[in-house]
């Protein structure tokens, strides 16, 4: 994959599209998908159009009464307990995965969490790289066998046109020299899609092919450690909390990227590429302001993507995935 390679391929699908068009005549009956964060917000909406085109879906949760409670008119879910911040926990989550799965051919990375208060977790790591990479990346590495068994499987991984605040910041990944928890999240989404891209390079001989996304500007609960006076001082919300920013999304308008990157034919021949609006995105200038869309170039390098792996492994300790 190069930057040549972010480019639009005419997808017949916009910004306004909805998870219900993308899935509408589509079969996944015998499909087995999993779902990060599939009981709330984009993952929600997510799994439902999953399950109603017929797939089997595990919905790993932190919260997996809550989860089992919100999925229980959902046919076909499964829920399993694991905190993507504790990698024990995901250890965990995906030998249980691993012994109920003989293949999976759809991993959705949809959970996350942003602008957090400064955490520490596991051996003093940042808490949003942590939660939104290392646990995403320690869970496909355990699971790498599974979608390799699978005929043509697809990892989908949210980021965010968040990624524009900053490259990873390899001289302080951890903000041991000061935090900010914009940059911070800033840093996990520029993460989340290198994680695609060198995904992407080790597992296409296996015909697992990987996927990064900005799945739009939606209000969920994503937002839960924001104030309400913050978010209206963005612009987001009024003071009761409704939408009033120019160019939201709704949730299933916000799923529908996703989706769209985990069925989609049109990406049959293709990885490693960042998404928006249910096509392949433009690569951005430094001086584009965020909400012009596009890829900023460091968060597609290849070469940069290999470096974060390595960085990845050595942290989590995760058995390597080798081409």
């Amino acid at each position: 994959m190069t930057t040549t390679d972010q480019q639009p391929l005419g997808s017949p699908f916009s910004a306004t599209t909805t998870a219900g068009d993308v899935m509408e005549g589509l079969d996944l009956r015998g499909r087995t998908a999993l779902v990060t964060g599939g009981y709330s917000g984009l993952g929600l909406e997510t799994t439902r159009g999953l399950a109603a085109a017929g797939a089997r879906v595990i919905v790993p949760a932190r919260r997996p009464d809550t989860a089992r409670t919100v999925l229980r008119d959902v046919e076909g879910c499964e829920v399993i307990a694991m905190d993507l911040a504790d990698l024990g926990s995901v250890h965990a989550a995906a030998e249980q995965i691993s012994d109920r799965c003989d293949r999976l051919d759809i991993l959705m990375a949809v959970a996350g969490v942003m602008a957090t208060p400064e955490r520490r977790v596991g051996p003093g790591w940042e808490s949003q790289l942590a939660t939104n990479h290392f646990g995403h990346f320690t869970l496909t590495s355990e699971l790498y066998p599974l979608l390799a068994a699978a005929d043509g499987a697809r990892v989908v991984v949210n980021s965010s046109a968040g990624h524009v605040l900053t490259d990873i910041r390899w001289h302080d990944p951890h903000f041991r020299t000061g935090y900010d928890k914009w940059l911070a999240y800033g840093q996990a989404k520029t993460a989340n899609a290198l994680f695609a891209v060198h995904l992407d390079t080790l597992g296409r001989d296996d015909g697992v092919r990987a996927f990064a996304l900005h799945p739009g500007k939606i209000i969920t609960g994503l937002q839960r450690e924001m104030s309400l006076q913050e978010q209206m001082d963005r612009g987001w919300v009024d003071e009761h909390g409704n939408v009033i920013g120019a160019g939201f999304k709704t949730p299933s308008q916000g799923a529908a990227t996703g989706l769209w990157a985990a069925t989609s034919p049109l990406l049959d021949s293709l990885g490693g590429l960042y998404l928006e609006d249910c096509d392949v995105a433009r690569v951005s200038t430094p001086d584009q302001p965020m909400d012009d869309g596009g890829v900023r170039d460091y968060a597609i390098a290849p070469d940069a993507a290999a470096r974060l792996w390595e960085l990845s492994v050595a942290a989590t300790g995760t058995t390597p995935i080798t081409r």
